[in-house]
């Protein structure tokens, strides 16, 4: 939108350089059909004045201005014998000539017809000047001036464009103008101020050239075109003022009214309206629909934070507030019956003290280890599956479990090699907790091949059709009694996690099997 605002006035400047080159255009125009008329009446006067005229003059070779030859001037190459046009050429883009050399006075006199024709067409020259505000030299075959207000009998061979002329070509430039009075400060915005159309034109008889036709003039000033056109103008000038109120408002509107519908879902969703914030269904802009799904994403990971700090925390106070009762009413039966108590009761009683309280003691460091693996940051270091395997073999084979490796691939895997092996371990320790007595581990890459899929299948006592559904629950567990905080595949998915790793059961029909899908390094 801001471009297309910036692009207002440039295009603007670029339809006041084309106007102006318009004008240098209509001018040349102008001169061809000035040119073309002297011409004529040249011939028409040389006609008169000299019975030999078809003979007058030099033979040229050849001239786009003779009829039936090849013109150059033409984009249509077709022949024709009569009519011969002359198309404009000038273009402001090209580059602008110094002002037009002086006139050389020479010892050449011009030819007596060429001076009679020029007598007499000299007052035609000057009345019509009057109306068409150019300046006219009727130059004869040598380049000497015959007919003109100024510099009678002097040379202008030595011009360019008249050297153009002089062998038959039309030639037309674009040199600077010098004035006597300095322009208004408004005219300095027109390059077409201070410049001069200059025209030359050759006078040609059949196929001989008797003259040349040396016109110019000024090009009419584009900012006096522009007044006489004011209400056109100003018609534009609306219509881009319109136009331009008309982006800033669609802008304003388009940009604000999805900022609204934010601060509208963030309001609802402080006072509890909502979950969540949804992302917006028409952001417009690229950075608005990124806006929105930010917003998006962590008014979710909030929401989800919040209610799995509110359910951590019931199932926390749920676990502790069983073994607390229990050393509370064993407690109060020791104070008032320690005396009467037999022994054999009493030992009973401190042992259940006991009991609980290492219970309490290893729901705190599993509470620990969650909480560390909740804010694990993860690293940048990779694993090896195959050589983490082979170290954790040794050690569990003492323990009475055999970790069983089909191939493993060599593959870096994007994850810490020390939280792999808690990972591994807390699965392996829950394997010998449940009677298994192996461990087979099988990996293959995933269908997009960007992460590789390892399954840990065990011969143990397997899960039940009712418990598969709640394995994943934290706090729960079958083995509370032996001393289970059901936090440990808790803790495999929080550091899994940390890693855009996932863990999920298998379907194994005996036995327990998990299924981890871990990111390659890249």
């Amino acid at each position: 939108m801001m471009l297309t605002l910036l692009l207002l006035p440039l295009a603007t400047l670029y339809f006041f350089r084309i106007y102006e080159n318009e004008l240098v255009r209509q001018t040349e125009l102008e001169l061809i059909a000035q040119g073309a008329t002297l011409a004529a009446s040249y011939r028409q006067i040389m006609r008169l004045a000299n019975p030999k005229s078809v003979d007058y003059g030099y033979v040229l070779g050849y001239s786009p201005l003779i009829p039936g030859q090849r013109r150059s001037y033409m984009r249509d190459e077709t022949l024709d014998p009569y009519y011969t046009p002359i198309t404009p050429e000038l273009d402001l883009v090209k580059p602008v000539y110094a002002p037009r050399p002086d006139a050389i006075p020479t010892p050449q006199v011009a030819d007596k017809f060429a001076q009679q024709a020029g007598a007499l067409l000299t007052p035609v020259i000057l009345n019509t000047q009057q109306v068409m505000l150019a300046g006219v030299r009727i130059l004869d075959m040598k380049g000497l001036v015959v007919a003109g207000k100024e510099e009678m009998g002097m040379s202008l061979a030595h011009v360019p464009e008249v050297k153009q002329a002089l062998k038959g070509y039309y030639s037309s430039v674009i040199r600077q103008r010098i004035s006597d009075e300095p322009p208004p400060p408004l005219y300095s915005l027109s390059r077409g101020t201070h410049i001069r159309v200059f025209a030359a034109f050759p006078i040609i008889e059949g196929n001989r050239l008797q003259g040349v036709v040396y016109i110019s003039r000024t090009p009419k000033n584009i900012l006096k075109h522009l007044y006489l056109v004011q209400d056109k103008l100003y018609l534009a000038a609306g219509i881009l003022l319109s136009l331009a109120v008309l982006l800033v408002l669609f802008l304003s509107s388009t940009l604000s009214r999805p900022i609204r519908d934010l601060i509208r879902q963030t309001q609802q969703v402080a006072e509890g309206e909502l979950p969540y914030v949804q992302p917006l269904k028409s952001p417009v802009t690229y950075e608005l629909a990124q806006l929105s799904e930010s917003f998006a994403s962590m008014s979710q990971a909030l929401a989800e934070r919040s209610d799995y700090i509110r359910r951590f925390a019931s199932h926390v106070s749920h676990e502790f507030k069983t073994p607390l009762t229990s050393m509370q009413g064993a407690l109060e039966l020791l104070n008032e019956h320690i005396d009467s108590m037999p022994p054999e009761r009493r030992q009973r009683f401190l042992d259940n003290l006991l009991s609980d309280t290492q219970r309490l003691k290893n729901l705190v460091n599993r509470l620990l280890e969650l909480a560390r693996a909740d804010a694990l940051e993860p690293s940048k270091q990779t694993s090896q599956l195959p050589e983490l395997v082979r170290a954790m073999q040794n050690r569990y084979h003492e323990r009475g479990l055999e970790i069983e490796a089909d191939a493993l691939p060599y593959v870096p895997l994007a994850i810490a090699p020390d939280t792999l092996e808690t990972v591994l371990g807390n699965l392996f320790d829950n394997s010998l907790h449940h009677g298994a007595s192996a461990v087979r581990l099988r990996a293959q890459p995933s269908p997009r091949q960007d992460s590789l899929v390892l399954s840990v299948h065990d011969n143990g006592e397997g899960i039940s059709p009712a418990n598969r559904e709640r394995i994943f629950t934290p706090f729960f567990t079958t083995r509370r009694n032996a001393g289970g905080t059901g936090l440990g595949l808790e803790i495999v998915t929080s550091l899994l996690k940390a890693y855009n790793a996932r863990i999920q059961l298998g379907s194994a029909q005996t036995g327990a099997e998990f299924i981890l899908e871990l990111a390659l390094a890249s």
